[in-house]
């Protein structure tokens, strides 16, 4: 079985955003960048299925300038096998990507793909489904368990009402949620190990893909600043408080 990972390359999860002055996009100066969380736990759980003798070839694949080699050289190191670059200075919408992506899978015939839900940057949620779409391939969309037993990958779901678990059969596509599991870190072995593996650059405009946007960025702002708290002297301080200024109860 042959597993491809899709990964993002976004600013850390642990690195306070900035906005640009004249609001034209976020600031990405000097920051600190890294693989999108949601990727990195499809890093882990591909990784796994390997481990366990599922799968026999894990390949990251990202999409971006030279930049998101530094992010394909991690996913080696957490336990890929080789990675692709898809090598584009553009900033490509979700339908954009999913349609690089299904020329990659059509390249490269995997049994299972594993994306993470969303990415923390954009937030949109829709490059696997619409992956899903393109290629004709069954969906697991926020999976906190992965199952591939035989020719079906059981894939149970986090959704509003609990957990709903779908039978899929392969090839299939499978998006991941915070609970699947938890990624493990990088060893110096496998860090060293990693700039050996193979890491195959493929510029976009070979896969014949139409990359105009279908979206217009117009601004971004800060959120609004949060006022701060107050302390009240008991709990009826308290209900008033809740009734006549804040308005939620009556």
């Amino acid at each position: 079985m042959k597993v491809l990972v899709p990964i993002k390359r976004v600013i850390d999860y642990n690195v306070k955003v900035r906005v640009k002055a004249d609001n034209s996009n976020v600031d990405l100066a000097n920051v600190k960048m890294a693989i999108n969380p949601f990727c990195e736990i499809a890093v882990e759980e591909a990784v796994r299925l390997k481990e366990a003798g599922i799968a026999t070839e894990v390949i990251a694949v990202s999409i971006g300038d030279k930049s998101c080699q530094e992010q394909l050289r991690t996913a080696l190191a957490l336990g890929a096998d080789r990675a692709i670059q898809i090598e584009t200075d553009e900033k490509l919408d979700a339908l954009n990507i999913a349609k690089l992506l299904q020329k990659i899978v059509e390249e490269e015939q995997p049994q299972l793909v594993i994306l993470g839900k969303q990415s923390i940057d954009s937030d949109n949620n829709q490059t696997g489904q619409m992956l899903a779409a393109l290629t004709g391939m069954p969906q697991g969309t926020f999976a906190s368990v992965v199952k591939v037993e035989g020719d079906k990958v059981n894939v149970t779901r986090e959704v509003d009402s609990g957990l709903q678990t779908v039978s899929l059969n392969l090839p299939a596509i499978v998006t991941t949620d915070l609970r699947l599991n938890e990624p493990r870190y990088a060893s110096l072995p496998n860090i060293m190990k990693a700039k050996r593996k193979p890491l195959v650059v493929k510029p976009a405009a070979d896969f014949g893909v139409d990359l105009s946007p279908r979206s217009k960025l117009i601004k971004v702002v800060p959120p609004a600043t949060r006022k701060a708290g107050i302390i009240v002297d008991g709990v009826d301080t308290l209900i008033e408080k809740l009734r006549n200024e804040a308005k939620v109860i009556s």
